[in-house]
């Protein structure tokens, strides 16, 4: 699999480079700015890039703007943003444009390569990946009326692990339920949140977004 890293600190991009070329990760370019970025991307074909949000020169949102670049002129390609901090507003509005094959992760997470690489993997295969302090923080934030307000407590703990981005069966896992109760929890919440059967755009990217906006 192919990635390139985008990183403006020296130490940590290094490292980075490291980790996931011990992990079989082909890393095809790497840089300490958004400039080159795109080349880079139409160049080498990444399966994935790598990038920080806050990166030179005003190291605010160039991560955001050159990953929303990147997905304009190469959608298939994953883009994995980290970051410092939990940043949640200009994040859930990057991923309500553009959810599919995009991912947020803390640089927190950087240490650990099972959980890195597997975000990597799932964005570039098309999922959707946010970092669990960051759905926490979400479901933290006061609401007012919303559509989630018919979901029970149950339902509402599985619509925050599908918007990290895990699988059926990593829920019925991580709430030590069988697979069947998961599948009964997810169509409810697709009834409750009148999210009918669409062909043209997958309902389980439209309850993560209900989620993400309400």
């Amino acid at each position: 699999m192919r990635v390139i890293v985008a990183e403006d600190s020296a130490l940590l991009r290094q490292g980075i480079v490291r980790l996931l070329s011990d992990e079989g990760f082909e890393v095809s370019a790497e840089c300490s700015d958004t400039g080159p970025l795109l080349a880079l991307v139409a160049e080498h074909r990444p399966d994935a890039v790598l990038l920080d949000i806050r990166m030179p020169p005003t190291h605010t949102d160039e991560g955001l703007v050159a990953a929303a670049a990147i997905r304009a002129a190469h959608p298939g390609t994953g883009v994995l943003l980290l970051s410092q901090y939990v940043e949640t507003t200009d994040t859930v509005r990057a991923l309500a444009e553009q959810p599919e094959g995009f991912g947020y992760l803390l640089k927190e997470r950087v240490a650990d390569i099972d959980e890195l690489g597997g975000a990597l993997k799932r964005v570039a295969s098309g999922e959707t990946v946010l970092d669990p302090l960051v759905v926490a923080k979400l479901m933290n934030t006061p609401r007012p009326t919303s559509p989630l307000d018919d979901l029970t407590g149950r339902e509402r703990d599985v619509l925050a692990l599908m918007a990290e981005g895990h699988s059926n069966e990593a829920i019925a896992q991580r709430l030590v339920i069988g697979g069947k109760t998961v599948e009964t929890h997810v169509r409810n919440i697709f009834g409750k949140l009148r999210l009918e059967q669409d062909l043209l755009e997958h309902r389980r990217v439209r309850a993560v977004l209900t989620y993400l906006r309400a």
